[in-house]
Order: structure tokens, then sequence, then C-alpha cells
């Protein structure tokens, strides 16, 4: 049994979290598991809060046009993979989450011999990860879409992206935790609720959208809206808000910490279509209007939203298309046709993986044990 797991990536939340609940996977079976990320990086404030062994490494994206920092890139990267292996150098696996940071600690596992385990989580592969997965002993799937974009000789397992404990709790304690969230976000019984985000730093586009939507949907007394801005974009949003009493309940905030409780009211998701977006709102069992961002690398989140949508869970609403005019329509049309919305539901229920944390650590507790 490898005893020793190094888990490698952040940047974002979509990395950091769905290393989070691997970590706590491995940890409860009792291995010992340690993060390599950067500082500046939702992993050096989020790993060490979470009880887990940190080691920050000095990383930094790939520099493109001429400059400076693109002369000195190729000499961090160099001695960011030399700190990595000896972070690395005692280890039975590695797991790349993503983020650059992983590259660095993928490169340095391979010199050391250490196995790894490479986790892709959209349903199109970053160009990166194509490559490393060569390097690689096995590549953990989110979508079972991606297995075509990978040479059909490495060993690929749909494992689904890993998903936090109090995320995997909300369809078994739903209703107790929607008093809990309609006491919290200051909702109320008996309207139907739609939660609005953009991802952990916020989605202007839709923010703004959303606000024009709420104006236009204001004598809706049956709704009510949780609007997650962002903190940068709080105040601004709140100056187009429709005033209290106007009939629709809209509740605006830049951050919700206890996002099981806004899920666990929601009735419908509205927001972009990162992987652990999708994985998450899928666990619950929700319905979902996903707008992808329109400049992720290779369209990855259209294809994640696309690959829901087949599924029957997710209504695919593209970024050109979004106004306030186009999103009240569509939020309309989906709240108020009941058995389709309960369709959608179920079919999301059925998309998710609740088990994914466990089926990722299985994957690589087998690596290791296989050995260097």
């Amino acid at each position: 049994m490898p005893r020793r797991v190094v888990i490698a990536g952040g940047g974002t939340a979509g990395h950091v979290i769905p290393g989070l609940a691997l970590a706590g996977t491995l940890a409860g079976r009792g291995h010992d598991v340690a993060f390599v990320g950067t500082s500046r990086g939702l992993e050096g404030t989020l790993v060490p809060a979470a009880g887990f062994e940190f080691h920050p490494v000095e990383a930094r994206p790939l520099v493109r046009r001429p400059s400076l920092a693109a002369v000195r890139a190729p000499f961090v990267a160099l001695a960011a993979v030399n700190e990595c292996r000896r972070l690395v150098q005692h280890a039975d696996v590695l797991v790349g989450m993503g983020g650059y940071v992983s590259v660095s600690s993928i490169l340095a596992a391979r010199r050391e011999r250490v196995p790894v385990v490479l986790a892709e989580q959209n349903a199109v592969p970053g160009l990166a990860n194509g490559w490393l997965s060569r390097i690689s002993a096995a590549v953990g799937l989110s979508f079972a879409d991606a297995a075509r974009m990978f040479p059909r000789r490495h060993r690929l397992v749909v494992t689904g992206n890993p998903v936090r404990q109090e995320i995997l709790r909300v369809p078994e304690e739903r209703g107790a935790l929607r008093v809990a969230g309609n006491r919290t976000l200051g909702l109320e019984d008996g309207r139907r609720t739609i939660v609005i985000f953009g991802g952990s730093q916020g989605a202007l586009h839709i923010d703004q959208a959303a606000a024009g939507a709420c104006r236009i949907l204001a004598g809706r007394s049956d709704l009510q809206v949780v609007l997650i801005t962002g903190p940068a974009h709080q105040d601004a949003i709140r100056r187009g808000l429709p005033t209290d009493g106007a009939g629709i309940l809209v509740r605006l905030f830049g951050y919700i910490e206890r996002m099981d409780l806004a899920y666990a009211s929601a009735d419908l998701i509205v927001g972009r279509a990162g992987a652990t977006t999708i994985a998450e709102i899928s666990v619950c069992g929700l319905p979902a209007l996903l707008i992808p961002y329109p400049y992720a690398t290779r369209q990855h989140q259209e294809a994640n939203a696309r690959a829901f949508e087949r599924a029957g869970g997710a209504s695919l609403m593209l970024d050109d298309q979004l106004s306030a005019e186009s999103l009240a329509g569509r939020i309309e049309n989906l709240v108020d046709h009941a058995e389709r919305l309960k369709a959608m539901s179920d079919r999301s229920a059925a998309f998710g993986r609740p088990d994914a944390a466990d089926r990722l650590a299985d994957l690589v507790v087998d690596v290791g044990e296989r050995g260097r």
C-alpha cells in the first residue's frame, strides 16, 4: 500500500477543491498526504486550513509574448522542477490535479521515477495534460468524452471529479439544509429559488445580465434569486437590482462560504460550466442553465456543458447569446414547466458521480502499489 501521496495543483478553486476532496478520502484510508502548490493560488490558504501539509513552489505560467518574463520563464521552470524533485522524491505516487505547478511536479516525479496519476477534469483536455499523460501511469477522467482525446494505449479510467463532503450530503439532508439555507440567505418558503453564480471569482457578464433579468421579472412574487457576484462586482451590481417589495426577491452576495445551503435551497442553477461546478450541481441533482466561459482553453467549458446537456441535466446558452432579456426568458421557460424541471433534475442526478473521490483514490492506490 502506498504510504505517501503528493497532490500537485492549484491556482483556482476548480483545481484545489477536488484535490482536497481526494486528500480527505486518502487520509481517511490511512495514507500520508501532502500538497505542492503556489503561495499565490487558493491552495496557499485552503490546503493549510484543511489541515494538510503544504509546500509552496515558485512556479509560473508559460509566457508567450516577448518580454523579460518570457526570457526568465525557462529558468524559473527549471528551478521549480528542481525544487519539486526534493518534495516528491520520497513519495510513492504523485497526483497532478492541474494548474501550472502540476507540470513542474510531474516532470520532477518523472526524474525521480515516482509514478504519476493525472486527473483530467474537463471534457476536452488541455495541451499540457495531453502531453503529460504520456509520462503518467494512468489518467482519471471526469468526463467520458475526454477519452477520445488521449492515445488509446494510455490507461484511462472514468472516475468523475471529486466533490466536497458537505456538498455530497445535500441530497440526503436537503430538507433540513433548505430550512437552514432559507434562514441564512434571507429567503422565503414557498418561492422557487434560482441561484446564479459565475465561479469563485464571479463573472461580470452573467452578473449584469442577471441584474437586468431580475428587473424584467420584478413582478414575479413567486420567484427569488440568490445572486453570487464575486467580491469585486458586488457593489456595482447592487445598484442595478430591483428594490425590495417589487415582487421578486433578490439576495446579493459577494461570496457564500456554505454553498451546500445555496444548493439545498435551489430549484435552478444558472452559471458557468467549469468542471467543479458541474460535478457539484449534478451530485446534488439540480437542473442547470449553463453559460460557458467563452475564452476557456480549447473551449473546454462549452464541451463540458454540451456533455451535461446531452445527458439531459442542463440547458445551454452561449455567452454571446446572453442578455437580460434572453436570460429572463430562459429562466421563465424552465421554472414555469415543473415537469421539465423535474426531468432535468433526475437526469442531473444520474449524471453525477458522488463516488468520484473513492474512484480516483482507488486508481491512485493501485498505481502506487504497482510501484516505480
